[in-house]
């Protein structure tokens, strides 16, 4: 399922934190990385699902 996750989170960041975590701060932070720059948001993606 981790796969999927990390393949969601290259695709469309939020979506991916959103699976991992829910609606919380972590997910806002994603889509405000996300709105700054696409690539700071698949890396906050990439490492919150790979952390947890």
């Amino acid at each position: 399922m981790d796969i999927l996750r990390i393949i969601l989170a290259i695709l469309l960041p939020p979506l991916g934190v959103f699976l991992q975590v829910g609606i919380g701060p972590q997910f806002w932070l994603n889509i405000l990385l996300t709105l700054l720059g696409y690539f700071p948001g698949i890396i906050h993606a990439v490492y919150i699902i790979a952390k947890r």
